[in-house]
Formats: structure tokens, sequence, C-alpha cells
């Protein structure tokens, strides 16, 4: 999966673009979705206090993140399982328009479950790529 400048905009829009030139992808991704998932978290709490203007912010923060998300993925070297990503990523986005409209936390807390799972895989990959170190003779 590439990260390409929308999904550098969409970290940068959450606010910790500090990080960004230090990190690798792997590391990219994992604070997309830690923006993701916090954004997410303000617009439920947004709707069950019924503030309506911060919801708005917090589910367009949200799904700028997730289109930048789905334009960095690489379809060529990703194959199906980007496309699935793909999917997952506009079946989420329009939820969460649906949820803006009838101000309906639980299906943030729907989306916020999909996106953690993703975001599970995301913080299990470090560990998988990293090389098993290599037995030194006696």
């Amino acid at each position: 999966m590439a990260v390409n400048k929308k999904a550098l905009n969409a970290y940068r829009s959450v606010g910790v673009a500090s990080a960004v030139p230090y990190a690798d992808r792997v590391q990219l991704v994992q604070m997309l979705f830690d923006g993701l998932l916090a954004a997410l978290a303000d617009a439920e709490g947004h709707i069950q206090r019924n503030d309506i203007a911060g919801k708005g912010e917090a589910i367009s923060r949200a799904s700028k993140i997730i289109i930048g998300l789905q334009g960095s993925l690489d379809y060529d070297k990703g194959g199906e399982l980007a496309r699935n990503l793909s999917d997952l990523y506009d079946y989420c986005t329009r939820r969460l328009l649906k949820a803006s409209l009838r101000n309906d936390a639980t299906i943030i807390q729907e989306v916020r479950g999909l996106l953690n799972e993703i975001n599970s895989a995301w913080e299990l990959l470090p560990s998988l790529l990293k090389s098993e170190p290599v037995a030194m003779a006696s």
C-alpha cells in the first residue's frame, strides 16, 4: 500500500504533521488510523451531546482520512486485498454520511468497529515485518 499526498494531507488535517517526515509507511498508516479513530470517537461524543457543528467537523475529518487511505491503495501490488479495502472504505464513508444525517451514534460505533479491526492488523504488521535474528555460530 503506497501512501500518497491525499493520505498525507488527511493526516496533516488531524494536527500531527510534525511526525510525518520521520515515519515509515506503516507508521504513517498507523497514525492515520489513530487520527481516524479519534475523529470517530469525537463524532460519537458530539452526537450524544447534540453538538451538530462538532459532529459535522468530526465526521468530515474522519471521512477525509478514509478517502486519503482509500486513495493510497496500490491496486497493482495489493490486488484483491486493495479492492476489498477500497470497498470497505467506501462503505464506511457512506455509513458516516448516514450517521451524520440521522445523528446516529450506533452507525459511528459500527464504523469504528470495522476500522478497529483493520487498525489491529496494521498494529501487528511491524512485528511480522521484522526479520528474525541470525544465530551466531559459537
